[in-house]
């Protein structure tokens, strides 16, 4: 099996029970002590680092994509468009939607907010982190 699928599925296998810990059970104690340090997100992160020493040139040209010839976004774009590029990228998004999903969870329970509505924007802050955003701005209970 390819290194890169394999830390593609391991970034995602990462937050799974962090995020499921949020959405079954949010106001346990067991989640609060698992989601009070840095771990929900260090595994993304790790990986990245991972991603970035198997293949250091990709970081080189992430750098370099400004001059690229046919612009920034191609440059960007050709970086993207490999193996490494694209688990990286996973790792990065990943690690930012578990972090707002924590957000999320945190901010609905000090404002004792519905479990349905809650619920839901967890859902989302995982799946489609900037819906789940909107859904808690709009569907929190108030301080």
């Amino acid at each position: 099996m390819d290194v890169y699928l394999i830390l593609f599925i391991l970034t995602t296998l990462w937050v799974g029970p962090f995020w499921f810990a949020m959405l079954t059970q949010p106001a346990a104690e067991k989640t609060a002590k698992l989601l009070e340090g840095p771990w929900f997100f260090l595994g993304p992160i790790a990986i990245w680092m991972v991603v970035m020493g198997l293949n250091p040139q990709g970081l080189i040209d992430f750098i370099n994509s400004g001059s690229h010839p046919d612009g920034f976004f191609a440059g960007l774009a050709a970086g993207m468009g490999t193996k490494a590029g694209i688990t990286a990228m996973w790792a990065h998004m990943v690690a930012g939607d578990i972090a707002a999903t924590r957000w999320i969870w945190k901010d609905s329970l000090k404002r004792n907010s519905r479990p349905w509505a809650s619920g839901i924007a967890i859902f989302f802050g995982v799946m489609m982190m900037p819906l789940g955003i909107v859904l808690h701005l709009l569907l929190r209970g108030k301080r």
